[in-house]
């Protein structure tokens, strides 16, 4: 059971939905707390609102390891050496806003790492562009041939 910030009371643990199969459990999931540099005022020095959210991508039961690939292949500059993806959110005023904000921010990073490219349909140049192109040399070879200084009858 999670506690809210400030004391307000529990929260019950809840999952994190990435896409329509996977799902991560807030118990993957660390948060971390620390003094911002965002807006709050007098707040900033005071209250810890700033939020550092850890996960671990190695040890996560809920994705695949095909997955897990995927995602340290795309996320690499996002993942500690120690083989951990941070997100960090400081825009708010409050604690319960900048953890929303992580785990907004989380499951839109992952959505993006998982997403498959579609594949390139490799196409021709067709004969009229082709055409039109060595058209354009020619009229080009012409135009550049006719400035050039006249050839004396001598040669």
């Amino acid at each position: 059971m999670l506690h809210r910030p400030g004391g307000a009371g529990p929260v019950e643990a809840t999952v994190i939905r990435v896409n329509d199969r996977i799902s991560i459990p807030d118990a993957e999931l660390r948060l971390t707390f620390s003094r911002s540099a965002g807006p709050g005022g007098q707040n900033v020095n005071k209250v810890a609102t700033r939020v550092t959210l850890r996960f671990d991508l190695a040890g996560s039961a809920a994705l695949s390891e095909a997955e897990k690939r995927r995602i340290a292949e795309k996320l690499a500059t996002r993942i500690g050496k120690d083989g951990v993806l941070r997100v960090v959110a400081q825009e708010h005023r409050t604690q319960a806003a900048n953890i929303e904000a992580a785990r907004a921010r989380f499951a839109e990073l992952l959505r993006q790492a998982l997403k498959r490219r579609a594949a390139r349909i490799p196409t021709s140049v067709p004969v009229s562009v082709q055409a039109r192109r060595f058209e354009e040399k020619r009229r080009r070879t012409l135009r550049k041939r006719d400035r050039s200084a006249p050839r004396s009858w001598d040669e």
